[in-house]
């Protein structure tokens, strides 16, 4: 006896299913990781100590708008430390200022554009945080390097008039007993962090895309 074939099911216009993307592979932690770097613009970056006790310091938003150091604690007496921290808003601080407005405006540009598509937000993403991160190093050396360059000045200058450095001699310490030091806040590196991070979330993003 002849068997009849079975007939194939008719085709379903069905589509197949497609997993939902993860959470570190949609735009939200890379976001927040930009957000979070810009947000800590607004707390201390740097500071500066003596002998252990931080007298001045300055936001990252302060850096980028070439604002004046803050004071925070007084050396001895109001009137000393007003004029310490006088004498170091006199000083240039290089190109400490556009180091500061290149990771902002590069975070500020990696925020807006993570909401976009995930191959245009990805790749811009990858790029603005490794280079919002490479800005902030640029800006930690350039620091250093006017730091290190006006106290070398002040010794100079402390030799030939006998005066102590940043205006110290008031408070009868000698440049040996009490030493200003430049110092970089907690803060600063989180920030730091938070844009490699972002940089990494968009590759993911992006990467997630392309297996899609």
């Amino acid at each position: 006896m002849e068997t009849i074939p079975t007939p194939p099911p008719p085709p379903t216009n069905r589509p197949a299913y497609v997993p939902a993307p993860g959470m570190f592979e949609t735009r939200i932690p890379s976001s927040v990781a930009f957000l979070a770097g810009i947000l800590l613009f607004l707390l201390p970056f740097s500071e500066i100590k003596c002998n252990q006790t931080v007298f001045a310091n300055k936001s990252g938003l302060g850096f980028a708008l070439g604002s004046d150091w803050k004071t925070v604690n007084n050396l001895g007496n109001k009137e000393t430390t007003e004029g310490v921290t006088t004498k170091t808003n006199k000083e240039k601080e290089g190109n400490t200022q556009y180091f500061a407005i290149a990771a902002l405006g590069l975070g500020l540009l990696g925020l807006l554009l993570s909401f976009s598509n995930a191959k245009s937000g990805g790749m811009t993403g990858v790029v603005t945080g490794i280079l919002s991160a490479g800005a902030l190093i640029g800006m930690m050396i350039e620091l250093k390097r006017w730091f290190n360059d006006s106290m070398a000045k002040d010794a100079m200058n402390q030799t030939q008039n006998n005066t102590d450095n940043f205006g110290l001699d008031k408070l009868g310490n000698t440049l040996n007993d009490i030493k200003p030091t430049l110092n970089f806040t907690p803060w600063f590196y989180v920030a730091m962090v938070a844009f490699l991070f972002a940089a990494f979330f968009s590759y993911r993003r992006m990467s997630a895309m392309g297996k899609s």
